[in-house]
C-alpha cells in the first residue's frame, strides 16, 4: 500500500502547505460560484401569480402550492404578493380558482355547503346568512373594473310587532380602487347594494373609499344634501370640460389645450299652479227638455141620477172641450278653463363660465429647432363658436365664455417615426425580459472579475517554482544525461515558471527515453548477465 501512495505523498511535500492551502481555496471558491451561476441560471422565470392578496387568502395559496410541491416565493411584509413558475401561471390560477382562491377574506354562499341545518341554532343560520350576502355583494361590486377589493357591511334591525316600530336596513361599503370612480359608478354600486337587500334604499348605502374620502352619503339630513348637490356641480364642470377638450384637441392636438368650466347651479325647488279662464270658448255642460200636454171638456163623463134616466141625453148638445200643450228646455254652457301645475327641481344651471387656453402653432426653423407663432383671429373665432354650441351658451342667463392663444411653457415633443432598427428589434419588449438580461449580463460579469482578480492570481501562485526548483532540476538533467551517454545539456531561460517547468519536463522524458534505449541495447547484447542480475534482485526484494 505503501509504494502506490508514495508518489503522492512525495508530490504534497513538494508543493508545500502554502500551495496546498491555496490551491483548496481556489477549488472551494470556484465549485461555490459556479454552482451559484449555475442555480441562478436554471432557476425557471417567475411570475405573478396573485397580487394584493389578505393574509388569510395568501396563507391559504402557499399552503395549497406547498401541497402540489410547486416552487414559489412570496413577497412583501406580510406576502401580499405570491410568484410563481410563469409557465403554470394559467394552469395554478385555474385550478385554485376551483377550489374557491383567494376568496377576498370574504364567504359567500357555499358556507352553507358544509354546515350541518339540523345541529345550527336559528341565530347561527342568520349570521351565516348576514355572511354570506356581505360576500356575494363584495364578490359582485369587485366586477367592476376600477375597484380593486370591497368589504360591505349590512345592519340588518330585528322585525318588530308593529310595522311603524320597524328600522330601515342601512349598509356601508369601503373600497379599494385603481383610479377613480365616476358618480355614476357609485350610484351603479348604491343601486346594485339597495336591489339585493330586502327593504334596502339606495340613500341608505355609504360608500368610502381605501383613502377616507366619502363617496357617498347614507346619512339623512341637510347635510346629505348639500354634499349631493356638490357632487352633482363637480360631475357637471367635469363632463363639460371633458365634452370642450374632446372637441378642441382636434383642432389644436392632443395636450395643446387646457380648459376651465365654472358652473352656478340653483337649488331652490320652485313649485307653481295657474289657471286660466276662457270666456270666448264655452262647453255645453247639460240640456234638459220637458214636454207636457193636457185636454178639458163638458160634464160628459158627470155621474148623476138625470144622466141616469133613460133617453135623458138624446137632445142634449154636445159639450166644447178645452186642450194644452206646454214644451220647456234647459241649457247649461260651461266655460273653458285651463289649470297648470309645474315644479323645477335644485340644480338647474344658473350660469356658465368657460375658460379655454389654447397654444399657437409650431413650424421647424432652418436652425433645426421649433418656431412658434400665433394662431389667427378666425380660427380662434371658430373654436369659440364650438365650445359655445358644446356648452349650450344662453346668453339670457349671462354666460361667460373666453378663448385665449398663448404659448404654452414648454413645445410639444416632436414624434419620432423612424423604423427600428435590428438592434432595436432585438432588444426584449416587457419588463421581466429586461430583468432577465440585466441578470445575466451581471452574473457574467461576476464571473469574468472572479476569473481576473481570483482564480488567475491563485493559478500564478501555485504554478510558481522554488528558486532552487531550477537547479535541482538542471542538475539531475544533467547527471542522467551524462549516465546515458554524456549527452548536451540544454539551457533554459527563467523567465517565466511555467515555461522553466515544461522545458524541464521535456529535458527529463528525452533523458528517460536515452536511458531506457540503452538498457534495451544491453539487454540485448548480454541477455544471460541481464536474466542473472534480474534472478538476485527478485531473491533480495
Amino acid at each position: 500500500m505503501g509504494a502506490p501512495l508514495k508518489p503522492v505523498l512525495d508530490l504534497v511535500a513538494k508543493l508545500g502547505p502554502a500551495r496546498l492551502a491555496a490551491m483548496g481555496a481556489v477549488t472551494l471558491t470556484l465549485i461555490g460560484f459556479f454552482a451559484f451561476v449555475i442555480l441562478r441560471v436554471s432557476r425557471p422565470d417567475m411570475g405573478v401569480l396573485f397580487a394584493d392578496l389578505s393574509m388569510q387568502d395568501s396563507a391559504a395559496v402557499v399552503r395549497e402550492l406547498d401541497a402540489r410541491g410547486i416552487r414559489y416565493e412570496a413577497r412583501g411584509d406580510a406576502g401580499q404578493t405570491v410568484m410563481a413558475p410563469r409557465a403554470d401561471l394559467a394552469r395554478l390560477r385555474m385550478d385554485l380558482a376551483g377550489k374557491g382562491l383567494p376568496s377576498q377574506g370574504g364567504v359567500g354562499y357555499e358556507i352553507f355547503d358544509k354546515g350541518d341545518a339540523f345541529s345550527s341554532t336559528n341565530f347561527v343560520q342568520n349570521v351565516n346568512h348576514l355572511r354570506a350576502l356581505e360576500g356575494e355583494l363584495a364578490r359582485s361590486i369587485r366586477a367592476i373594473g376600477r375597484v380593486q377589493a370591497a368589504r360591505v357591511h349590512l345592519v340588518m334591525p330585528e322585525r318588530r310587532l308593529f310595522e311603524r316600530d320597524r328600522e330601515a336596513p342601512s349598509a356601508a361599503i369601503v373600497l379599494k380602487l385603481m383610479g377613480e370612480l365616476d358618480p355614476g359608478q357609485v350610484r351603479a354600486i348604491r343601486h346594485l347594494a339597495a336591489s339585493s337587500v330586502e327593504g334596502l334604499r339606495p340613500d341608505r348605502v355609504s360608500i368610502v373609499d381605501e383613502r377616507g374620502r366619502l363617496l357617498a352619503d347614507g346619512a339623512r339630513g341637510g347635510e346629505a344634501e348639500g354634499a349631493a348637490f356638490e357632487e352633482k356641480q363637480i360631475a357637471l364642470e367635469r363632463r363639460l370640460r371633458q365634452q370642450i377638450e374632446e372637441i378642441v384637441a382636434g383642432i389644436v392636438g392632443p395636450g395643446r389645450a387646457r380648459v376651465q368650466v365654472s358652473a352656478q347651479l340653483d337649488n331652490n325647488r320652485i313649485e307653481s299652479r295657474s289657471e286660466t279662464f276662457d270666456p270666448e270658448s264655452r262647453v255645453v255642460r247639460s240640456s234638459q227638455t220637458r214636454t207636457e200636454a193636457s185636454l178639458s171638456g163638458g160634464a160628459e163623463g158627470q155621474v148623476t141620477v138625470g144622466n141616469e134616466l133613460p133617453g135623458a141625453n138624446q137632445d142634449r148638445p154636445a159639450a166644447q172641450k178645452d186642450q194644452t200643450n206646454k214644451n220647456e228646455e234647459t241649457t247649461n254652457y260651461e266655460i273653458s278653463r285651463v289649470t297648470k301645475t309645474e315644479v323645477s327641481e335644485g340644480g338647474r344651471i344658473r350660469r356658465l363660465s368657460v375658460a379655454v387656453l389654447v397654444d399657437g402653432t409650431y413650424a421647424t426653423g432652418g436652425d433645426g429647432k421649433a418656431a412658434y407663432s400665433p394662431r389667427p383671429a378666425a380660427e380662434i373665432e371658430r373654436i369659440s363658436a364650438l365650445v359655445r354650441s358644446a356648452v349650450g351658451f344662453d346668453k339670457g342667463r349671462g354666460d361667460q365664455i373666453e378663448v385665449v392663444n398663448l404659448r404654452f411653457a414648454e413645445a410639444p415633443a416632436v414624434p419620432d417615426f423612424a423604423e427600428p432598427g435590428l438592434v432595436q428589434q432585438m432588444m426584449p419588449s416587457s419588463k421581466e425580459e429586461v430583468m432577465r438580461l440585466v441578470e445575466l449580463a451581471v452574473l457574467a460579469l461576476l464571473t469574468l472579475v472572479v476569473l481576473l482578480a481570483v482564480v488567475r492570481p491563485l493559478l500564478r501562485r501555485v504554478l510558481s517554482a522554488d528558486p532552487n526548483a531550477p537547479a535541482a532540476l538542471a542538475a539531475a538533467a544533467e547527471g542522467e544525461a551524462a549516465l546515458a551517454g554524456g549527452q548536451t545539456v540544454i539551457s533554459i531561460s527563467a523567465d517565466n515558471p511555467a515555461t522553466r517547468l515544461m522545458e524541464f519536463a521535456k529535458i527529463n522524458g528525452q533523458v528517460q527515453a536515452e536511458t531506457v534505449q540503452k538498457v534495451v541495447d544491453m539487454v540485448r547484447a548480454s541477455p544471460a548477465e541481464t536474466a542473472e542480475v534480474l534472478r538476485n534482485w527478485i531473491n533480495e526484494s
